[in-house]
């Protein structure tokens, strides 16, 4: 299987990255495929997201023209943009009060033919090829509930920072170097 890695360059591939991502939100989700294979929090609109893309460009795979996952590229100025989103910048802040130079992984999805193939995986090892040359490091935020989600980013060399709640949700937050 060919599967292309590359930075996100146009408007199709952002709606296709939206495409993907309303049909993994928990509400497009049984009970058990969200405990098996995980689930994304944050609904984005298309506006935000080229707006981000323009700052720091998402990291894609494409097989066969097609956007069959993502990782987005969050600069923490977008901080105040995505409501769900503003307690984990708080929390940045928090723990690590120095560090100034890391971009936030905004959110990462798999297309569910694609997964268990390696392209997680692949998507942070691009993901960091593209930005750890400028960015000191990689951070995110995974939902407590979302196992899947947690161990595969501790698999691929994430360390956790540290937990929180907000809105009675209890949220881990995790760096790569």
């Amino acid at each position: 299987m060919n599967i292309v890695y590359c930075k996100t360059k146009t408007k199709n591939e952002i709606q296709q990255i939206l495409k993907l991502q309303k049909q993994n939100l928990p509400n497009n989700l049984s009970t058990e495929e969200k405990i098996k294979e995980g689930f994304v929090s944050v609904s984005h609109t298309l506006d935000i997201l080229e707006e981000m893309n323009t700052i720091c460009p998402h990291t894609i795979a494409k097989y066969n023209g097609k956007v069959i996952g993502y990782a987005l590229s969050m600069h923490p100025m977008f901080a105040n943009k995505i409501e769900l989103l503003k307690p984990m910048f708080n929390q940045i802040k928090e723990l690590l009060p120095e560090e100034k130079n890391y971009i936030v992984m905004g959110q990462i999805c798999i297309d569910k033919e694609y997964r268990k193939k390696g392209v997680f995986r692949n998507l942070y090892k691009e993901m960091k090829v593209f930005l750890l040359p400028e960015y000191s490091s990689i951070i995110t935020e995974v939902d407590f509930k979302n196992k899947r989600s947690l161990d595969a980013h501790i698999a691929v060399g994430f360390k956790v920072l540290g937990k929180y709640i907000s809105a009675k949700q209890e949220w881990v937050i995790l760096t790569l170097k």
